[in-house]
């Protein structure tokens, strides 16, 4: 049996993995958040992989809310940067498999067509540039059966998220304004869930790999928004906006469309569409 630390167990995606633990039972794991464990701190780190006999890391943990992050910047460094490389000093010193959950916001959105994994970053806020710092960090220890996920547009039924609030506010309010002039996919933390655990087995490289991993499909925060009132048949009415009617502490990418074929060849995964996650997270 193969012992896995799961950091960031109580967000999004980390609360997904809790959710099918009991499907994976070849697999005891360890889910802790930054109150059990310090992730920046590099012996307590080392002292639970040890005495824990952890022989994979799925790093969760991360500082995700993008606005604050702006005026937070040691945070989102020692959260996105630092720790990572915790982990991936650890993983080579002690051969652990390390999975490491990024994002798209690494990108500047300029693109036009989907995102590659070898396409140049270029993260227009602080937090996808600590997040970029935490891969370049990872990639230069270089631990081997590691790899980068970046993801986007996460959601479930945990934490904060864009689902969860256009519920809230489309029954509170007539009408909404939400921004058609971002594009990108929904990512449905239960299905990245499920592919991370997939591919564990399969992992077997001697240089970090990076990977892409959304839901498929393509919409706008608009279109997300629509989708979700239709759904759940909610009469809130949805008036789109740009993003410049919405403005922000932090500039988000305005096309960070990611291009999945890298990881479904690699591990044969099959990948739900995003309308169809979001049914299932709705309760169809």
């Amino acid at each position: 049996m193969s012992n896995i630390l799961v950091t960031g167990a109580n967000g999004q995606l980390g609360s997904e993995l809790k959710n099918i633990e009991v499907d994976y039972s070849k697999y005891k794991f360890y889910f802790t958040d930054f109150n059990e464990l310090d992730i920046t701190d590099h012996d307590a780190v080392r002292r639970f992989v040890l005495n824990n006999n952890i022989t994979i890391i799925i790093n969760c943990a991360a500082h995700t809310a993008v606005d604050k992050a702006e005026n937070e910047i040691e945070l989102s460094d020692k959260l996105n940067h630092l720790s990572v490389k915790n982990f991936a000093e650890l993983s080579k010193e002690l051969k652990i498999k390390l999975i490491h959950v990024s994002t798209d916001y690494v990108f500047d959105g300029t693109n036009h067509r989907p995102y590659l994994e070898s396409d140049i970053t270029s993260p227009q806020s602080v937090y996808g540039k600590t997040k970029l710092d935490g891969e370049n960090a990872m990639k230069k220890i270089n631990p081997e059966n590691s790899i980068i996920i970046r993801t986007s547009w996460v959601y479930s039924n945990y934490g904060n998220n864009f689902v969860k609030t256009m519920l809230r506010l489309g029954r509170e309010r007539e009408s909404i304004g939400v921004i058609y002039d971002q594009i990108g996919t929904p990512t449905y933390a239960g299905d990245l869930a499920k592919a991370i655990l997939e591919i564990i087995p399969k992992i077997n490289n001697n240089t970090v790999e990076l990977f892409h991993y959304s839901n498929e499909g393509v919409c706008s925060w608009y279109d997300f928004a629509k989708t979700i009132f239709e759904l759940k048949a909610i009469p809130c009415l949805v008036n789109a906006i740009l993003t410049s009617d919405y403005p922000t502490a932090a500039k988000r990418p305005y096309y960070s469309l990611l291009n999945k074929d890298k990881i479904k060849q690699k591990f044969g995964l099959k990948v739900p569409y995003w309308k169809d996650s979001l049914k299932e997270v709705l309760g169809f």
